[in-house]
């Protein structure tokens, strides 16, 4: 029985209490929202060391960071470096993107090492299979797909990014369109380049039944995924974009009524002042599924810098209701990814989805900026650095120049807060 099953009962899961208690929610109103689908706990039965992570409604703002080999590299111990990274600064959940190397041995790795939930994008492994077995992605068959989604899902995969709202209807859409990037999204282009190929329609939408009698055995959550989000801002809130999210909110639909956890992938590229309808279009098309999204990035020209256009983004659309936020590392649009691009990339999403947090007022956002503060007014250095994202950068920062008095470096006896407390004759500040 799936997570949204036994919430429709009345039932109470051991994951939805592990998450009632990390959340400080009522598990009652944890297991309405879970019936509902506004909440999903990717938790598939198979992922044995699996810590129950809540993604929806009222939560805290959660962060997922990709890792992955690629045809050029696929070095498995760079991805568990990589893996260990992002749970350490604090990712929520971890994709396993990879297309090169031994990608089953990988991601069977990965998810033994995991105790955060672990997604996937089948298409990737059944396109490769394809290119392996009949010399090219557009010679992929139905049942290879599928094969390849049941395999994962055995495995203990436990939510599944699927292109299913990439249709014929969609690609006529996007043919009348002319965006300045088409496709950005590469399983987006592996089903599309199969549907133009081979004159069909998508077998991810076609058979949506079959897909949702994997998922239900396992317990596997769907991503539906965005294959025709926008790489540019130029391309934002198009009609191709629209079109496959109207679909992608029948198939929501389709997969609450068959016992199926189910969240929404998002834009991409989108100007800051477009977010906020962004956000507002997926809740009402997708009735309050989950949303997650890619940054969104907020402007196209910071190659090298791209942590930081989405994290720009990502916190106005976690604050105007997204509900998961894929982080960007620096390298994004450059190159893979390296162990430090993954962590700097999970701190800038973290701050994104914390800022969002103080806003929306979940979790103890707030209080632990107050606490922070507190310690700042306390010239307390140990406690600032306990209190940060990272805190072995943090006192690696205040220790690089050497000051005389308690302040930092910047002021040193010119310190505001220093002189301000001598003067008022206070001592320190209480939490």
């Amino acid at each position: 029985m799936t997570q949204i099953e036994m919430a429709k009962q009345g039932t109470l899961s051991t994951q939805m209490k592990q998450v009632a208690q990390q959340e400080n929610i009522d598990a009652e109103i944890l297991q309405q929202y879970i019936a509902e689908g506004k909440i999903v706990i990717p938790a598939n039965v198979n992922h044995a060391n699996l810590i129950a992570c809540g993604i929806g409604k009222n939560l805290r703002v959660k962060i997922n960071a990709n890792i992955g080999t690629s045809s050029d590299f696929g070095d498995i111990n760079s991805e568990l470096d990589k893996l260990c990274i992002a749970i350490k600064f604090g990712a929520d959940a971890v994709m396993d993107l990879s297309t090169g190397g031994d990608i089953q041995t990988i991601r069977h790795a990965i998810i033994s090492a995991s105790n955060v939930p672990i997604g996937t994008v089948p298409i990737y492994q059944a396109g490769i299979e394809a290119i392996k077995r009949h010399g090219a992605i557009i010679n992929m068959t139905a049942d290879g797909i599928f094969s390849v989604i049941e395999q994962q899902a055995k495995e203990g995969v436990d939510f599944m990014t699927l292109h299913c709202g990439v249709t014929q209807t969609t690609i006529a859409r996007l043919k009348q369109q002319h965006r300045v990037t088409d496709i950005v999204s590469r399983g987006g282009a592996f089903i599309v380049g199969w549907m133009l190929y081979n004159n069909k329609e998508n077998p991810l939408y076609e058979q949506y039944d079959r897909l949702l009698d994997i998922a239900h055995t396992f317990d596997v959550t769907l991503s539906l995924g965005d294959g025709m989000r926008p790489g540019s801002l130029a391309d934002a809130t198009d009609r191709t974009q629209i079109e496959e999210l109207i679909i992608l909110g029948e198939l929501v639909d389709r997969a609450r009524d068959a016992g199926v956890q189910v969240m929404v992938e998002g834009p991409g590229h989108v100007p800051i002042d477009r977010i906020i309808t962004n956000i507002q279009l997926e809740k009402s098309l997708c009735h309050e599924a989950p949303f997650y999204v890619l940054g969104p990035l907020v402007t196209d020209i910071a190659a090298g810098y791209d942590h930081i256009t989405a994290a720009i983004g990502g916190a106005i659309a976690a604050t105007s209701g997204a509900d998961f936020l894929c982080y960007v590392t620096p390298a994004e649009h450059l190159s893979l990814p390296d162990a430090e691009d993954v962590k700097v990339g999970v701190i800038a999403s973290r701050i994104a989805a914390h800022a969002a947090d103080v806003a929306r007022s979940t979790g103890n956002a707030s209080e632990w900026d107050r606490k922070m503060s507190v310690a700042r007014s306390n010239l307390d250095w140990e406690t600032q650095a306990k209190l940060s994202l990272d805190p072995e950068r943090a006192q690696q920062v205040h220790n690089k120049y050497s000051s005389a008095g308690p302040a930092c470096s910047m002021c040193g006896n010119y310190c505001a807060m220093a002189l301000v407390k001598k003067y008022l004759g206070i001592s320190a500040v209480k939490c």
